[in-house]
């Protein structure tokens, strides 16, 4: 989000929940998805993609899904942690 846009307002958790596989599924064609998630996102809810990898360079990433704002962060590979 550049500094002259303005945070988008949530949705209703049910369409956040109705968003998540289509967002999985937007997301893996543009690099390895690690999880998608609800968050709060203003008054309602967001999807959180976490990726495993930053895009190229240049790729525009969807905003939103149906409708539901998204928020995109790299994370790295997921490991499980040692006991």
């Amino acid at each position: 989000m550049s500094a002259n846009e303005q945070p988008k307002p949530g949705s209703a958790i049910e369409a956040a929940r109705g968003a998540k596989a289509r967002a999985h599924e937007t997301f893996a064609k543009l690099g390895k998805v690690v999880g998608v998630g609800i968050t709060r996102m203003g008054d309602g809810f967001g999807l959180k993609v976490n990726l495993q990898h930053a895009p190229k360079s240049g790729t525009p990433l969807p905003a939103e899904i149906d409708g539901v704002p998204v928020s995109v962060e790299v994370v790295g590979p997921i490991r499980p942690r040692a006991a």
